[in-house]
């Protein structure tokens, strides 16, 4: 039972955004397409434990899940008179143009890009339709209330219904102008595989990350000279490098300080380090991804930890918060500053973002660290149980507990 417990949970991780771009294409309709998506998955439940595991999940998936879309449309028509999507069912006509790459899932995550959307909006739908993440997963990535995101999330939905936003990637004239809110939704995508949330999840799951890098460099190819899709192509894969040494045999958390750094692959840091030099060789001012990636490439350089070079880190920061002055760039800039100035100068910086940063769990456990530092035990054990309490990958979890009760 639990092996096909984690089949089925595989299976959703694995395959979600692939279900749902295929009915997506198909009938033209987002709700139809997730709610399908998520009766096959509900019908998995129900008949693998029974019946096995088929052989091949995602195409016994993407099966079902077409029944199912049928079954409603049917039922719609008969209740609606919905022409339009009766015809979906006999409609042999041949397919429309669907711009200059065939891939349904770069195209699903254009549909929800769509500039008729605000770009939180845009990210936030394309969280849910295309990694399956949940709505309280995104709206932890956001920091805001699940119920606002739901609303968000909806209101999309019904608006791409409503203006008849094409299923289609824009014709290479117009991809610069839509790249902005594709990118920060692969970036988020990479993140929830990075450090994924939710206590039935795998605390990194590798099927995003790999598809995030995958659709990166798709648009790579479609945009060669674009600064900012070079600097996220690179970013991830300095971050996808470390992947290895990430996670300890008991599931926890690994910090960047104590990983391994001879598992760490060198092919990817290899690549991602020779992206950031073909920036830096354009002397064109650099974007939040490319200074996401520089900070990255110097992390990666440094054979053991104590050869990193801070000073160099806390330059780049500096120049990130210019053009984005957002309290978590100012948090990770204090971290690295606590490496040159000290944990007191740091502290002093990280409480000015309390305000702001409040039910962000990466706040609390760097504050932890730093009041640790400063053996200051009593306050420290405070942030770090707010910290646990807040976060919610079980690797984190487990990594915060033992630092928290290593404390005097």
């Amino acid at each position: 039972m639990a092996d096909v417990r984690a089949a089925i949970t595989r299976a959703h991780q694995e395959e979600w955004g692939r279900v749902v771009a295929t009915l997506t294409r198909r009938f033209g309709d987002l709700d139809i397409a997730e709610e399908a998506a998520a009766e096959a998955y509900a019908t998995a439940v129900e008949r693998w434990p029974g019946d096995g595991v088929p052989p091949n999940p995602g195409a016994w998936l993407t099966t079902t899940a077409h029944r199912k879309a049928i079954d409603r449309i049917r039922r719609e028509n008969k209740r609606d008179d919905k022409h339009r999507e009766a015809q979906m069912l006999t409609d042999d006509d041949p397919p429309e143009p669907v711009g200059p790459i065939e891939d349904d899932r770069l195209r699903l995550i254009f549909t929800c890009c769509h500039p008729a959307l605000a770009l939180e909006t845009r990210v936030a739908l394309t969280l849910r339709m295309l990694g399956g993440l949940t709505v309280p997963q995104i709206a932890r990535a956001f920091l805001v209330q699940e119920s606002a995101m739901e609303q968000r999330i909806t209101r999309a939905k019904a608006k791409i219904k409503a203006a008849r936003i094409p299923y289609r990637v824009p014709s290479s004239e117009d991809l610069p102008a839509r790249v902005t809110g594709v990118l920060a939704v692969l970036f988020l995508v990479f993140n929830e595989g990075y450090l994924a949330t939710g206590a039935d999840t795998d605390p990194v799951r590798h099927d995003l990350t790999a598809e995030a890098i995958r659709l990166t460099r798709v648009i790579r190819a479609l945009l060669p000279a674009d600064g900012e899709v070079a600097g996220l192509l690179a970013l991830m894969l300095l971050t996808e490098a470390r992947r290895a040494a990430r996670i300890s045999a008991n599931g926890e958390l690994v910090s960047l300080g104590e990983q391994d750094r001879g598992a760490w692959d060198t092919g990817l840091i290899a690549e991602g380090h020779q992206l950031v030099r073909e920036r830096l060789a354009t002397r064109v001012a650099p974007g939040r991804y490319q200074l996401l990636a520089a900070i990255n490439a110097v992390h990666t350089s440094a054979r053991e930890v104590r050869d990193t070079d801070w000073s160099q880190i806390v330059a780049l920061y500096d120049l990130l918060v210019r053009i984005d002055p957002s309290p978590i760039v100012a948090l990770n800039r204090a971290v690295a500053v606590a490496e040159l100035d000290g944990p007191e100068v740091a502290l002093a910086t990280v409480d000015r973002l309390g305000d702001r940063l409040s039910g962000y769990h990466a706040y609390h456990a760097a504050r932890a660290d730093l009041l640790r530092r400063l053996g200051r035990s009593q306050e420290s054990r405070a942030a770090y149980d707010r910290a646990i309490e807040l976060a919610g990958n079980t690797a984190e979890t487990a990594y915060l507990a033992r630092r928290r009760d290593q404390l005097a």
